[in-house]
C-alpha cells in the first residue's frame, strides 16, 4: 500500500511524485521555518579554494561553467542568489556539455558542502524535519521541486529531486556520529573546476591570516 505522500507517475521526463501538504515539510520562502533548506537561503556561506561564496545556489550555478572562469567569477560575485542565477542564464548555451546528466550529482555535492561548512546550523535544520518528506514547492519546476496542482494548494506533483537529495543527506547526517560529513570527497566527474583549478576535497571554512574569510571575487 502506498502512503499519501509517495504516489508516483512515470513520465518521459522522469518519475513524478504526488505529495500532500499536510504530510510533508515544504521548502518555499527562505524566511519560513524551513526556508534555510533552500539553495536561495542566505546565512550559509561556503568557501572553495579560499573564496567565499554566499549561497549554495551561486556555487551550483558556477559549476555549470568549469571552462569559463570569468563567468564563474561573475556569478559568485553577486550578493543575491537570484541575481547569481540570472547571471548564468545568458551563458547557459555554453554550459558544460554533460550538464543535464551530472547536474543532480553537482547539486548533491553542493548540499554536502553546505552541510560541511555550516554543520551545526544547517544540520540542526535538516534534523528538525524528522522523518517527513521534504518537498521544494515551485511555481514552474517539477524537476527540482513539485508544483501545486489543485485550487486548494494541498496537492503538489513533481520529481522533487532537490527534496529527495535533502532527505538523502538527512539520513546520512543521522548516522554521522563522528562528523565525517564535515569532509566532502572529490566529485568524480570530468573537468570539475573552479576558477581554473580542479576542486579537491572540501572541508570546513578556513580563515585568512587576518582571521576573516577571503572575500568573494567581485
Amino acid at each position: 500500500m502506498t502512503s499519501r505522500h509517495s504516489n508516483t507517475i512515470q513520465t518521459e521526463g522522469g518519475l513524478l511524485r504526488t505529495y500532500h501538504r499536510a504530510d510533508v515539510v515544504i521548502v518555499h520562502k527562505t524566511k519560513e521555518d524551513f526556508g534555510g533548506l533552500s539553495n536561495m537561503a542566505s546565512g550559509y556561506p561556503l568557501q572553495i579554494h579560499g573564496v567565499r561564496i554566499l549561497t549554495s545556489e551561486a556555487l551550483y550555478q558556477a559549476c555549470r561553467f568549469p571552462h569559463l572562469p570569468n563567468v564563474q567569477r561573475e556569478i559568485i560575485g553577486q550578493h543575491s542568489p537570484m541575481t547569481a542565477k540570472m547571471k548564468s542564464k545568458p551563458h547557459r548555451k555554453n554550459s558544460r556539455s554533460d550538464w543535464n546528466e551530472v547536474r543532480y550529482k553537482v547539486m548533491r555535492w553542493c548540499l554536502r558542502v553546505k552541510l560541511a561548512q555550516n554543520y551545526e546550523e544547517f544540520g540542526r535544520l535538516l534534523l528538525a524535519t524528522r522523518n517527513r518528506p521534504i518537498v521544494e514547492q515551485s511555481r514552474n519546476d517539477d524537476y527540482w521541486g513539485a508544483k501545486i496542482t489543485d485550487e486548494t494548494g494541498e496537492t503538489l506533483i513533481g520529481q522533487n529531486v532537490l527534496g529527495r537529495l535533502l532527505m538523502e543527506l538527512r539520513e546520512l547526517l543521522k548516522a554521522d556520529s563522528r562528523g565525517d560529513l564535515k569532509i566532502v570527497p572529490v566529485l568524480s566527474i570530468p573537468d570539475f573546476l573552479f576558477l581554473g583549478n580542479p576542486i579537491g576535497v572540501v572541508t570546513v571554512k578556513k580563515p585568512s591570516r587576518e582571521g576573516k574569510l577571503q572575500p568573494a571575487l567581485f
